[in-house]
């Protein structure tokens, strides 16, 4: 995001010795009361006035509220805050799907954090946790979307899917839907669906640097979701590439990478992701 031009002032939720892929770590978790601390002094200093706020992954069910009312507040003072999060609970491994986090976080999320949302990237198990519903097809999906906008949030992105890509099985599709209400009322809605690459390896991070670059790309093209997943989508296969050719290189032929290796190498893709050549279109539906 400060690559792309935005000034940002982070509040780390953890402070980890690196990220949870890695067989240990440690460090402290914020809670609720550290973070409603931060803000205070935010507050007091008047410099609470924000354009945007994202989040990411969260463990504790009061963090999480406290978030919610922060973001409310947040909207009193600036009525055009948009609210970026990503709902990180889980994702399937060979078809199956579990949390990693705490169960009693769902609810907290689809009861008072995506209501208050305007954009949302869950991934398909994340969307179908929020809404109670299997995704199979394509146009399951799409009720889904539905479903979620139906909850609060105007754009919808359904960051990965299990879903056949009609380019074949190296494919992984996302899908995205903004919908908009116009000055009389009537409703616009425009999806898309993107086939990127499928890479063969777990990286750690991509969801976050997903929901950064589509924040910044919605905010350059607010009224484009194609363009603005074309650019994050591309901007991903870019650093995903160099992370994978430079993994393969350190681990040496014919052995895994580590996680050590497997880090996204974000730094080395600085110019692509101010300026991602694109690389990957997206289909409006």
């Amino acid at each position: 995001l400060q690559v792309l031009g935005f000034e940002v002032d982070t509040v780390n939720s953890v402070q980890f010795s690196n990220h949870t892929g890695y067989a240990h770590w440690k460090g402290q978790v914020l809670n609720s009361d550290e973070l409603h601390e931060l803000y205070e002094g935010l507050k007091l200093n008047k410099v609470n006035r924000y354009d945007y706020v994202l989040t990411g992954y969260t463990r504790d069910t009061s963090f999480l509220a406290m978030v919610v009312d922060i973001v409310q507040e947040l909207k009193q003072q600036n009525s055009n805050l948009v609210y970026v999060c990503d709902p990180v609970m889980g994702d399937k491994w060979n078809g199956e799907g579990s949390m990693y986090v705490p169960k009693d976080l769902l609810p907290v999320y689809r009861d008072k954090v995506v209501p208050v949302a305007d954009i949302i990237t869950p991934n398909q198990f994340e969307a179908e946790l929020l809404t109670g519903r299997k995704i199979h097809t394509e146009e399951e999906a799409l009720e889904v979307m539905d479903v979620l906008h139906a909850m609060g949030p105007e754009t919808v992105v359904i960051t990965s899917s299990d879903l056949q890509a009609p380019l074949g099985n190296d494919y992984l599709i996302a899908l995205g839907s903004h919908r908009k209400t116009n000055a009389d009322g009537t409703k616009m809605t425009q999806r898309i669906r993107v086939e990127s690459p499928k890479v063969d390896a777990v990286f750690v991070g991509t969801g976050d640097l997903f929901a950064a670059m589509l924040l910044a790309w919605t905010h350059k093209h607010p009224n484009n979701l194609k363009v603005a997943c074309e650019k994050t989508v591309s901007a991903m296969q870019h650093v995903l590439q160099r992370t994978i050719k430079s993994a393969k290189a350190q681990a040496g032929e014919g052995n895994k990478p580590n996680s050590a290796q497997l880090e996204l190498r974000m730094v080395q893709s600085k110019k692509d992701i101010e300026n991602p050549e694109i690389i990957v279109k997206a289909t409006v539906l």
